[in-house]
């Protein structure tokens, strides 16, 4: 899927700005509108991650994660870590050009990660920053 990342939102569907471009305030209008199992279902079908992998990532069951439907909402911390990864993948997306090779490096054992794959510590605000920052890196040709 060459580029479809470039073109809008992961978690929002009709809209044309990807989550890496949304400003602090655009994000934070989306959390307090609250982020719905909806958006996780778009986000799990944009990113390609299971339920497991999503719990590990958004620090949260399995369970928790499957027993909402359509509009219900999930906390504000779980919708904050849900937009956050869409932010990385939206980010991720637009600077591999391609979705595949953006999801394949993601669970690629890293160098500048010592050794981890950038996947295996989304789990928290630092590793989600510092894969964030890796993906910059790259974008800028900057050997990571």
């Amino acid at each position: 899927m060459r580029h479809e990342g470039l073109r809008g939102a992961i978690i929002y569907p009709g809209i044309d700005q990807p989550e890496n471009q949304m400003t602090p305030f655009e994000k934070m209008k989306r959390l307090q509108q609250g982020l719905s199992n909806t958006h996780l279902e778009r986000l799990k079908a944009r990113t390609e991650l299971d339920y497991d992998k999503l719990s590990h990532v958004l620090s949260v069951t399995r369970s928790t994660l499957i027993k909402k439907k359509g509009e219900q909402t999930y906390s504000f911390a779980v919708g904050e870590r849900m937009l956050d990864l869409a932010d990385i993948y939206s980010y991720g997306y637009k600077v591999f050009e391609d979705e595949r090779k953006f999801r394949e490096w993601m669970f690629k054992s890293n160098h500048a990660l010592g050794g981890k794959a950038p996947y295996d510590i989304l789990d928290n605000q630092f590793g989600r920053q510092e894969v964030k920052n890796l993906i910059g890196r790259i974008e800028y040709g900057v050997y990571s």
